[in-house]
């Protein structure tokens, strides 16, 4: 009886002790099937040949549209047998500084106008003062961010403006001489605002993305931004032996009145002899300033007003085949319409169908007649006006202005004999 009592407990013990024994945890290898990593690998592999064989492709054809591209002609005038002047000297001109490229910029409408406010101050105090063209544009810029927060987004954003916001900005911030305020960063030598509008318009938009929109806090992000980009400009300064704040200096040294300029358009899109908005993207804040005059008075205004030594700012489309920098000339060729047909209705066509633009901004500075037609001599800002003999100026013919000229901004003197006409 011991002997199986003892049999019985050894046993036990050795089954409860095989029971009791816990499973232990370890890592392994990953188990891969062979036959389905020889299949992976095969996709794997045509995946590759497959992805190089697009981009083959895709890089074939980026680069046969890039051949495209800089091989492709544009349709031009053959100026062999245009008369044209044949040097500046043909002009009767007015004061105007040398011409200011823009380089990267789209910033014509400031370095235009403030030429034509330049030549104005002349005419009206007998002082050459070269300005700050990226005075104005820095003052733009915040004006455009204001802008864009009042309409919650809803505002044209682009390098362009504009005559008439040089007015409107130095009305509310004054002006600076060039000398004071380049614009240019230490070591620079050309304007460049490509990653300043970048970084500009990516800022806008985000915070229209955040619907954010707290002027308070977002201006002074875009001042900063524009400090990098331009240099912050100076609150005070001295020129000539006197201290000056930009609005002391445009009051007290430039002399000059902001309200004294006005800019006239030439539409049938509205009743003439009233005030309305110029209807352009650039017009970002739907100014409805501009007197409306019949083309005829209109271009009564640029001939007579250059002839008696106004100058004159204008704005319009500078994409003709009658438009070459290396002729340093514009005009409108008779394959596009004769001189005789330009009229009101020709001009108006061109506008509502989109042929005629507010590309560019320019200043007239001169007058010559030749063989019968009106020629007007342009201080351009733009690069094609460096391509021909002429650096920064180009030659308009009468036809060309008439055609495709959309507005000018004048001192207002050269437009009292037409206000009377105006409806009140």
């Amino acid at each position: 009886m011991k002997f199986k009592f003892f049999l019985f407990l050894f046993i036990s013990a050795f089954v409860f002790s095989q029971i009791s024994e816990k499973d232990k945890a370890i890592y392994k290898e990953k188990y891969k099937d062979p036959v389905l990593k020889e299949m992976e690998e095969a996709n794997d592999k045509l995946k590759e040949e497959e992805e190089k064989k697009t981009k083959e492709i895709q890089d074939k054809i980026k680069e046969e549209r890039k051949k495209e591209r800089e091989e492709k002609k544009v349709l031009k005038v053959d100026f062999s047998n245009i008369k044209k002047p044949e040097s500046l000297e043909a002009f009767q001109k007015v004061f105007h500084f040398p011409p200011v490229p823009q380089y990267l910029t789209g910033t014509c409408w400031a370095f235009s106008t403030v030429s034509f406010l330049e030549s104005e101050i002349f005419r009206l105090t007998g002082k050459k003062v070269k300005l700050s063209e990226i005075f104005i544009v820095y003052y733009e810029y915040i004006e455009k961010t204001k802008g864009f927060i009042e309409t919650r987004g809803d505002t044209h954003l682009g390098e362009g403006s504009e005559a008439n916001a040089v007015f409107r900005v130095i009305s509310k911030y004054g002006i600076v001489p060039s000398s004071i305020y380049s614009g240019l960063k230490e070591g620079k030598d050309k304007h460049d605002h490509s990653f300043l509008f970048e970084r500009f318009e990516s800022f806008l938009n985000f915070i229209k993305e955040k619907n954010f929109w707290n002027e308070e806090e977002v201006i002074p992000q875009i001042s900063s931004l524009l400090d990098y980009y331009l240099g912050k400009p100076p609150e005070s300064f001295e020129y000539e032996g006197k201290n000056y704040t930009p609005k002391t200096f445009l009051s007290e040294y430039l002399q000059i009145n902001p309200e004294d300029f006005v800019s006239i358009m030439s539409t049938m899109s509205q009743d003439f002899y009233t005030m309305g908005e110029f209807k352009a993207p650039d017009n970002w804040w739907h100014s409805k300033d501009y007197y409306n005059l019949p083309l005829e008075e209109f271009y009564s205004i640029i001939k007579e007003g250059i002839k008696k030594g106004y100058s004159i700012a204008i704005g319009g489309d500078v994409s003709e085949p009658g438009y070459e920098g290396f002729e340093d000339c514009a005009i409108i060729p008779t394959f596009d319409i004769p001189e005789e047909y330009i009229d009101q209705s020709a001009r108006e066509l061109r506008i509502y169908n989109n042929t005629t633009e507010d590309d560019h901004g320019i200043h007239l500075v001169g007058y010559a007649e030749i063989d019968g037609k009106d020629w007007f001599l342009i201080k351009d800002s733009a690069r094609s006006s460096r391509w021909g003999k002429f650096e920064g100026y180009y030659f308009y013919r009468g036809d060309y202005v008439k055609l495709k000229m959309l507005t000018i901004t004048v001192h207002k003197d050269l437009i009292k004999p037409y206000l009377e006409k105006f409806k009140k």
